[in-house]
């Protein structure tokens, strides 16, 4: 019995291991937005709106070395964030400008979740 149910376990094991690996190599390629945990992000209509608003706050822009994407993990040190105006949506991702890009971010893993553009 106890060898019927490790022969079970190792099957599917097996069976699930492509899937795995090919979830793992999937990108998201530069420009395009993901939402983490179905958070909402930016509306693309609101995209001027929310830049035109990023200036008048007058946000510092950080540059850090390579390109901005969807996926970029900002360093730990550096680099503020701060908060989504809840006029625009309401969301727990926080927004700053990296490298002359405005970008929201999620907080807790500090990875770029969507670019504005």
């Amino acid at each position: 019995m106890r060898n019927n149910i490790l022969a079970i376990v190792a099957l599917a094991a097996a069976a699930n291991a492509p899937i795995l690996a090919h979830a793992q190599t999937v990108g998201v390629a530069p420009g395009t937005s993901v939402i983490v945990e179905d958070a909402p992000g930016i509306a693309a209509e609101s995209y001027p709106a929310f830049r035109e608003y990023v200036i008048g706050e007058r946000i510092p822009n950080h540059t850090i070395p390579g390109t901005i994407a969807v996926g970029t993990v900002l360093p730990d040190d550096g680099v503020t964030f701060y908060d989504v105006p809840p006029s625009f949506v309401a969301t727990p991702y926080r927004y700053t400008v990296v490298n002359g890009e405005t970008v929201l971010v999620e907080p807790r893993t500090r990875r770029i979740v969507q670019v504005i553009e």
